[in-house]
């Protein structure tokens, strides 16, 4: 049977970084650097220099697992960026960017979003793509990250974001790769809350002008903020535990079975509490409070550093738990070492 496996990862982290102290200041005093650390879990958090760009993060990423893994970029086919939409140039196309970077000149490429999921739901697709395309043999997943660009500090209702970090992230999948296989997934969207938070001045709703410039660069916000909160309570939890749970009943699995979750950074009480639910120790994860929230390469991130770690050896079933504003959750499973 067709088979799709995990090549290896890359990874890109900028060498700047924001301390729990300095968000703190940046709070106005609303929050300490005790609560900061303590409650919300940062310690650190790269922040972006001058020439990291969402693109160009992707790409060194990418560059990264092209050496950690030994591929030769002229056996891509193709390349799915999961970098976000803010980037160095607006309506450009990062996967033909990072495509130029990297050599990759026999590969196509697509840019996808899904917010802090994309990563996840874009294994799904390059899975189903490998399995059902005979022209396909090797895909690059990479992008890069720096949304934290847009947190107003000052914002209250922005507590939940003041993580947002950035970097680069990438994984190759390969078709009959014959280990590190990547199993079952699941993904559950609610479009009710497709606009209880975003970016809210620069689209054609809210353009910036000369008068709301300075705004429109810190408006990433909960724009129905009652609304979503009120929403996420009722089935945030439920349906990333379905999404688990399904993901774990696609491998033949159960809960019993995980030996590693690769979740994104939330506060943590709540990363606690998700591995109390599973049955898992805190050192069957890594939680990323020197990393922040660098979105949806924080799971190629945790199973990155959980590799170096010994975390994740050979016969390793690891969960890969993702959520997005939009609002969607995710997971998938992988099996690591010979199938």
């Amino acid at each position: 049977m067709t088979n799709v496996g995990i090549v290896g990862t890359g990874i890109y982290i900028p060498e700047s970084f924001m301390t729990g102290k300095e968000i703190s200041e940046k709070t106005m005093g609303v929050w300490s650097e005790e609560a900061v650390v303590d409650k919300l879990g940062i310690r650190k958090k790269p922040i972006p220099g001058a020439q990291d760009g969402t693109q160009e993060m992707g790409a060194l990423a990418a560059l990264d697992a092209l050496k950690n893994t030994g591929t030769d970029p002229l056996d891509i086919d193709v390349i799915l960026c999961v970098g976000e939409e803010w980037k160095e140039y607006p309506l450009t196309t990062s996967a033909l960017y990072i495509q130029d970077r990297i050599g990759a000149v026999n590969a196509w490429g697509i840019d996808l979003a899904n917010r802090c999921c994309t990563t996840v739901s874009t294994m799904k697709i390059a899975k189903d793509m490998l399995m059902n395309d005979d022209s396909i043999n090797t895909i690059l997943i990479a992008g890069g990250y720096r949304n934290g660009d847009f947190v107003d500090y000052s914002d209250k209702n922005m507590s939940m974001m003041f993580n947002l970090g950035a970097g680069g992230g990438a994984i190759i999948l390969k078709k009959n790769y014959g280990k590190n296989l990547l199993l079952g997934s699941h993904i559950i969207a609610d479009g009710s809350l497709a606009r209880t938070a975003g970016v809210e001045i620069g689209g054609t709703c809210n353009p910036i002008t000369p008068e709301n410039r300075d705004e429109a660069y810190k408006s990433l916000r909960l724009m129905d903020a009652k609304k979503m909160k009120d929403r996420l309570n009722e089935v945030s939890m439920p349906n990333w535990y379905k999404c688990i749970d399904e993901s774990l009943r696609k491998s033949d699995l159960e809960r019993k079975d995980i030996d590693y979750l690769a979740i994104l950074h939330m506060k943590r009480s709540g990363h606690v509490a998700m591995l109390n639910e599973l049955g898992l120790r805190e050192d069957q994860s890594i939680y990323l409070e020197d990393y922040g929230h660098i979105g949806q390469v924080d799971q190629i991130l945790s199973l990155h550093l959980a590799l170096q770690e010994g975390k994740v050896q050979d016969g390793s079933v690891v969960s890969m738990v993702a959520a997005g504003i939009g609002y969607v959750w995710a997971a998938n499973v992988i099996k690591w070492g010979e199938s």
